[in-house]
């Protein structure tokens, strides 16, 4: 191969590699940090009862989109058999995002029949009453709050009035609509200063509401989520021409959280909190920098023992790990941007692990190139057949590798993903790296006469050409003279 080719091979890899590291940077992007690395919420929810997976999937899609809403950057949510795990990296106010995360958002419109006073459970002596609908004109203190069990959209229930709203408790009909009609929904301030809800209502939802208008015309009309009354504003027009809005006593938060649950829709089924992880940035940062220090230490230590035992070898393991992390840089980079893809401690881990195999195959070229010149080739020789051989063999432990890494990704939870995901990665860029910038540059060292010393190349005995015995010189045969 040509020295121009050669030198075309370093150096364009060196442009692409730092090329790519430069215009990443220059537009601001860097690998995106998992949860634990700068802190954040994770929570793993369960069915209330058993589903079919698309209803899982159905959830994931409306959790989705409320996280997309809350403004977390490159969130986590996926399922593990019949679980739904949520992870919010960074996110600010972690009790709200949970909160607005796992919420049903089961929306009704329900007419409000009458109040009912607070619960008065009989005294143990007396029978409880055998249960019926509630009524108005029952002595509804005695008639326990319906369970989200019995609450179903046909029936007439006792409901709880939240604390927004001036609490209490209210009798409410069968349900008239849920919160499908809804088509839009912000929380605005209004005239008088307090915090309400502008929702807008689809074709259908906007006949379906005016006919609710004209039945609950001068009455109020209970707006129920999740079986909690938020608000029952009287309906004062039979036509609402596809808006509306809800006022109550609502808070800034409490307005634009139930704006967004109305938004997003309602989960197909009811989520119940098995485990709850919150990861403080302070403990987020320190995970970061103690694997930074772990990686960096394992770095420094392996470039020492190949300066050391390779001599200027070791100068070449030190410019392939430096462009085959400006390429993973770049290209970690631009996942995160473009695919969410974060970087986590498992991911750093990987990373780390990888440095070895890349290390290993610089190790069994630079053996398999002693090997060749104990043969009795030279340097410049060697060095060519030398990769020839040892790349069989780096392709071979590199398949092992990516072999290995695929199946942990396949079949692992999300934790070990990341380590698969880094280590498959880094284990392609090794390969690349070995043909297109490895095999020129010691081509090329190999050509100097600098280089072609043992003595550069390290561990000069192991290398040197055995001295080969010399012959015993017979002695001069001399002839005589014949007198």
């Amino acid at each position: 191969m040509k020295r121009s080719t050669l030198w075309a091979y370093v150096l364009g890899t060196f442009v692409v590699c730092f090329g790519a590291l430069a215009a990443t940077m220059s537009l601001g992007y860097a690998p995106q940090l998992g949860l634990d690395l700068q802190g954040g919420a994770s929570v793993v929810y369960k069915p209330a009862h058993p589903v079919p997976m698309d209803t899982l999937d159905q959830a994931i899609a409306i959790i989705r989109n409320r996280v997309d809403g809350l403004g977390v950057a490159n969130p986590n949510i996926g399922r593990q058999g019949d679980n739904i795990v949520v992870q919010l990296p960074g996110v600010k106010n972690a009790q709200r995002a949970l909160q607005i995360v796992g919420q049903t958002a089961q929306l009704e419109f329900r007419q409000v029949l009458c109040p009912a006073p607070a619960y008065s459970p009989p005294s143990p002596a007396t029978p409880p009453p055998a249960p019926m609908a509630p009524s108005c004109s029952a002595n509804l203190a005695q008639v326990p709050t319906t369970s989200r069990s019995l609450d179903k959209p046909s029936a007439t229930v006792v409901l709880p009035v939240s604390s927004a709203s001036g609490g209490g408790r209210e009798v409410l009909g069968p349900a008239l609509a849920s919160g499908t009609i809804i088509k839009t929904a912000n929380a605005a301030l209004n005239q008088n200063g307090t915090w309400q809800i502008n929702f807008g209502l689809t074709s259908p939802g906007s006949a379906t509401f005016d006919s609710i208008a004209k039945v609950t015309y001068q009455k109020q009309l209970g707006i129920v989520l999740d079986g909690l009354v938020e608000s029952a504003p009287t309906i004062n027009s039979q036509s609402f021409n596809g808006s509306g809005q809800i006022t109550g006593t609502f808070t800034e938060a409490q307005a634009k959280n139930l704006a967004l649950e109305l938004r997003y829709g309602a989960l197909p089924v009811q989520l119940q909190q098995q485990t709850v992880q919150t990861i403080s940035p302070t403990l987020g940062k320190s995970s970061l920098q103690a694997g930074l220090i772990a990686g960096l230490v394992g770095l420094a230590l392996v470039l020492a023992y190949t300066v050391v035992y390779y001599r200027a070898f070791g100068v070449v393991v030190l410019l392939g790990l430096v462009t085959t992390a400006a390429l993973l840089w770049a290209i970690v980079s631009l996942l995160g941007v473009s695919q969410g893809l974060t970087l986590d401690l498992s991911g750093v881990t990987g990373l780390i692990v990888s440095v070895g195999i890349t290390v290993d195959s610089y190790v069994v070229y630079f053996e398999r190139l002693k090997d060749e010149v104990r043969a009795g080739r030279s340097v410049r020789t060697s060095v060519d057949k030398g990769f020839s051989r040892a790349f069989r063999t780096i392709l071979a432990a590199d398949l092992v590798s990516l072999i290995g890494a695929a199946l942990l990704y396949l079949l692992s939870v999300a934790q070990v993903k990341g380590f698969a995901f880094y280590l498959g990665l880094s284990t392609l860029l090794d390969v690349a790296s070995a043909y297109l910038f490895t095999r020129p540059l010691v081509i090329l060292l190999g050509q100097s006469r600098l280089f072609t010393e043992t003595r550069w190349l390290g561990v000069a005995r192991g290398l040197a050409i055995p001295d080969r015995p010399v012959a015993p010189t017979a002695p001069p045969v001399t002839t005589g003279s014949r007198s």
